[in-house]
């Protein structure tokens, strides 16, 4: 085997010595010396490459141009990288192929002129720079699209970029504004003061002086103002800082804002002047109302002598009305303070509550009312769960057409709620008439054979929705009625104790 020698040294010795991968060739293009690196790189033990063609290591596409090349590189031989301008890439064993670096330096042997190749595998290079083209890319579909104005500008405040967004919030193209101080874009006095803030951020560091995170008119071209929230970011480029500041035109905002506070305050009058009725309600109509109802009472029992039937008919009718008048004020006054007063919330046992209900309603002997399971403790105020409560029971109570009237109240855990129900064997509800019943005022049986103002169900409905829940009924004509309503449960635990009848 020939000893190639290089100023007295192997160039064996200088091969494997080397931590890059190296080739030597000859003027013909054999391979005439690798180092390992070459082998761990192209995947060929070097015994396969010694005397083979340099063009074995080098995809189809490039060999017959490397020919001439090499003809020519020996011609005006010189140190140089090869492929500037151009990609090379390397064929290894297995056929697949690199990208690569290759630098030549000519050697002046005893046994003539050959070169030595140092080979770099840039396929990392070439990752990170396609990374970065693609993050490049992003970054500006980003700029160009995006909802928010994006202005750039670097130590001195001057912009350096204004996004399409940009252009239609101020009114500028960024031809128009670019290499100009960004004060532009500002009124008086955040005008003046922009430089000073910003020299100060540069000096201390102190970010908020730049106005991160802050809310701050801005100027268009026309010389018209708007609100705007400003979020600047810092990038540094070696020494090179720069900021990007993130407009977002909030007139919309703050309009939809002041409408708010204009609501808000008229809000306040109207509960004000709903006090107001309230009071008059209370005291200025039902005091008339007491007089006229201890008259009716008075004249009926002290001149029931001289009433006929119809005078006596009469007389039941003005006193009925004049109760019902009162419960309607009552009921207007309840419903009316649902969401608007407010009681202390606590820890409500429902099984205590139910049965102070039934006492309170009193049922006659003929009407049965039973806890069918245990019912749970709730956070609640109390007398709006009583209300509730009260109301189911006094209307099954009130329309119960059957000699046993029965009365169940059951309930049951159903997600995030309790889920209730009171079910009765009374007359039954049309599917006509499911949504009306829970309207204000709406009665299905003629005013002077039952009763009632027309309130209770819509007062159920309004507490049960200002909890979060919703109430619904299910009936069929003839064999009785089931409302359900859900609650939200809470920490607050189930009471364990047994279903109970009244």
């Amino acid at each position: 085997m020939t000893e190639y020698q290089l100023e007295g040294k192997s160039l064996e010795w200088l091969l494997e010595s080397a931590t890059d991968a190296m080739i030597i060739t000859d003027r013909e293009g054999r391979i005439i010396l690798v180092n390992p690196p070459i082998e761990r790189l192209f995947g060929y033990p070097r015994q396969e490459l010694i005397g083979k063609p340099l063009e074995i290591l080098l995809p189809e596409r490039f060999r017959r141009a490397h020919g001439v090349q090499r003809t020519d590189y020996f011609a005006q031989p010189h140190a140089r990288t090869m492929g500037t301008g151009i990609e090379l890439f390397g064929l290894r064993q297995d056929g697949s192929e690199f990208p690569v670096d290759v630098s030549l330096s000519p050697l002046k042997t005893e046994q003539g002129l050959l070169v030595m190749a140092t080979i770099h595998d840039i396929t990392r290079r070439k990752q990170a720079e396609e990374a970065l083209r693609e993050s490049e890319a992003r970054m500006h579909a980003i700029f160009d699209t995006a909802v928010d104005g994006i202005v750039t500008i670097d130590e001195s405040g001057i912009i350096e970029r204004f996004n399409p967004a940009a252009e239609r919030m101020f009114g500028y193209s960024e031809a128009e504004v670019t290499g100009k101080n960004v004060s532009l874009l500002m009124p008086s006095p955040y005008c003046e003061a922009h430089d000073a803030y910003l020299a100060h951020y540069l000096q201390t560091g102190e970010k908020k002086i730049i106005g991160i995170g802050r809310e701050v008119v801005g100027l268009r071209k026309n010389g018209t103002t708007f609100p705007m929230d400003l979020a600047v970011g810092e990038t540094r480029l070696g020494e090179h800082r720069m900021f990007t500041g993130t407009v977002r035109d909030i007139s919309e905002r703050k309009q939809a804002e002041e409408q708010r506070d204009r609501l808000l305050q008229e809000l306040e009058s109207a509960n004000e002047e709903l006090n107001s009725f309230g009071y008059v309600v209370s005291h200025d109509l039902k005091a008339p109302l007491r007089a006229i109802g201890s008259l009716a009472d008075w004249l009926s029992t002290d001149y029931a002598d001289k009433f006929d039937d119809e005078g006596k008919e009469h007389m039941r009718l003005l006193i009925s009305r004049v109760r019902r008048m009162d419960g309607l004020i009552d009921g207007i006054l309840q419903y009316s303070r649902v969401g608007r007063v407010k009681e202390t919330t606590v820890a409500v046992d429902l099984n205590r509550l139910v049965q102070e209900v039934i006492d309170l309603l009193a049922p006659p002997p003929n009407i049965t009312i039973s806890v069918v399971n245990p019912l749970p403790t709730v956070m609640a105020e109390p007398t709006r769960i009583q209300q509730v409560l009260q109301n189911l029971l006094s209307n099954a109570i009130k329309y119960m057409d059957k000699p046993e009237g029965e009365i169940r109240i059951a309930c049951g855990a159903e997600d995030k709620q309790w889920k209730f129900s009171v079910t009765d064997n009374g007359p039954g509800i049309e599917l006509r008439h499911f949504d009306r019943i829970f309207q204000l005022f709406q009665t299905l049986a003629p005013r002077d054979r039952v009763e009632s103002t027309g309130v209770g169900l819509a007062l159920v409905k309004k507490i049960v929705e200002m909890y979060g829940g919703r109430i619904w009924v299910e009936s069929r004509i003839g064999k009785g009625s089931t409302f359900f309503f859900t609650f939200p449960r809470t920490a607050a635990t189930a009471n364990t104790t047994e279903g109970k009848k009244a």
